[in-house]
């Protein structure tokens, strides 16, 4: 089993910055590739930024504004968002996949509002 915990969402302005966290814990080994998914209000849930082992990968709409970064020892993904728009407002899910198998986390609210 694969335990996720995002934390680092909330209300920011327009133009700001945040940064999400995502531990994972559990049973970590060969667990593939990590990222970031969001969702917003009536909406499907869009893939934001994926760090598979040595590449990363980010939606058209985040592109030069979201950095995802991989720290393997202390087993967490982040998320940086800069320059924040208010289309980013969303619950921003953590995910890892193992094998076949995908684990989520619980998700974290981000608004983007003045």
């Amino acid at each position: 089993q694969v335990r996720l915990v995002e934390s680092g969402g909330g209300l920011v302005q327009p133009g700001g910055s945040l940064r999400l966290s995502c531990a994972v814990s559990g049973s970590i080994f060969s667990i593939n590739t990590m990222g970031w998914y969001r969702q917003a209000p009536g909406k499907e849930r869009e893939l934001v930024a994926t760090i598979p082992s040595g590449s990363t990968y980010y939606a058209d709409s985040v592109k030069g504004r979201f950095t995802i970064s991989r720290d393997n020892a202390k087993n967490s993904v982040y998320l940086q968002m800069n320059s924040l728009k208010p289309e980013d407002t969303a619950v921003y899910y953590c995910y890892a996949r193992k094998y076949s198998d995908t684990y989520w986390g619980q998700g974290t609210q981000v608004t983007v509002s003045s």
